[in-house]
């Protein structure tokens, strides 16, 4: 099979040739500058250092194709950017002064090209009209966010070689109602005051759906997958409780996927981190067929054999080789170890892509990225186990 051929297989709930691998397609399944240069190196692979979305801030590399096929990755990406004023904006700036995108929220810098979310715009707004008034909401019509995604596609599909997942850089409306009004104070009025968390909720999802449409209507007969998220989960558990999940934040995580099916016949794909086994129902409900990233290390989400058992043939699941402690602290044959018994507990039958636990930190060296990506050449062929 080609890597578009195994994507496909395994997205539909059959065998391929090998267990697929998604890495370097988004900011959920990339590696940060430091480990990335590291492999050039270690490949001879001469390169410039770009970064995923022209965001230097964000820290994460944008892979030339020499490294995507050393690691062996069998989708490529299609990304979106921010409007051309405010990527303009971002470089023309004094350095280490704040990034701010085009929402007007942003990012500090802590300590030299280490950044962090730190602008909330929305931080002191107490009231619907605040939140309806805010003169920053962004222009999701700008054409500069969309204008070159077409052509990258076309590029892609013509090749005909790899499965293509569409990435556009959207923080989900829980995730970036955290942005705008700081995580800690929007929690609270998730609690205190549910109509205007709902309001704010409301109109983010108002705008994701905008780009969500101009981004389709480019690139969305082209594509395989698309992705979306919004991270609701931590090491012992959720965020929010299943409740209050399943008054404020499904029915709109349902709107914005019927929307997406409504334009595209790609497969969504969705990013949450931490322990959501919970949700996992809610989720194929809604439409979601791809679960990403299976985070080993939170809670029951540890429990692969549960998760393949109760789900493995209603939703795919893509992840599960552990950031928290095997990729940065384990050794070579530790990560080889690691992969075998994830492919073995979640690739019978098809219906897994292999990834990181979200992006490879500085923290990871390129070996054990490296030894990641082999493994699954020796571990990864059907039948497995």
């Amino acid at each position: 099979m080609n890597p578009r051929d195994r994507v496909l297989a395994a997205l539909n709930h059959e065998e391929p040739d090998r267990v697929p691998i998604c890495i370097g397609v988004s900011n959920a399944t990339s590696l940060k500058m430091k480990p990335y240069r590291a492999i050039k190196q270690m490949a001879g692979i001469d390169a410039p250092d770009e970064y995923m979305y022209q965001w230097p801030e964000l820290g994460t590399a944008a892979p030339d194709e020499a490294t995507l096929q050393r690691l062996r990755g069998d989708v490529r990406g299609v990304l979106d950017l921010e409007p051309a004023t405010v990527l303009e904006r971002a470089r023309a700036r004094p350095p280490h002064t704040p990034f701010v995108d085009s929402w007007g929220s942003g990012q500090i810098e802590l300590a030299p090209g280490e950044w962090l979310p730190g602008v909330n715009p929305l931080r002191e707004a107490a009231t619907i009209e605040e939140i309806l008034s805010y003169p920053g909401w962004p222009d999701m019509g700008d054409p500069t966010r969309v204008a070159h995604v077409r052509q990258q596609a076309l590029r892609l599909r013509e090749q005909g070689e790899y499965a293509i997942m569409g990435t556009p850089w959207l923080l989900f409306p829980f995730e970036r109602a955290h942005a705008m009004q700081g995580m800690d104070v929007f929690l609270l009025k998730m609690a205190e005051d549910p109509d205007l968390a709902v309001a704010l909720l409301r109109r983010i999802t108002e705008c994701c759906m905008a780009l969500m449409d101009s981004f389709l209507a480019q690139c969305g007969d082209l594509l395989d997958i698309i992705k979306i998220g919004d991270d609701l989960g931590m090491q012992s558990g959720l965020l929010i409780s299943p409740k209050m999940y399943r008054r404020m934040l499904k029915p709109l995580h349902a709107e914005l996927i019927a929307f997406i099916k409504e334009r595209t016949r790609a497969k969504v794909f969705f990013h949450t981190d931490g322990d959501v086994f919970d949700l996992i129902p809610d989720f194929i409900e809604i439409g979601i067929d791809i679960l990403n990233p299976i985070q080993t290390s939170a809670g029951r989400m540890s429990n692969l054999a549960a998760l393949k058992e109760r789900y493995g043939r209603d939703i795919v699941f893509c992840g599960g080789i552990d950031t928290h402690r095997v990729l940065p602290f384990g050794t070579p044959q530790e990560v080889r170890e690691e992969v075998r018994r994830v492919i073995n507990l979640l690739g019978p039958g098809g219906g897994y892509m292999l990834a990181s636990v979200h992006t490879l930190m500085n923290d990871v060296s390129a070996e054990n990225i490296l030894a990641m990506v082999d493994a699954v050449e020796e571990f990864g062929r059907y039948p497995v186990g």
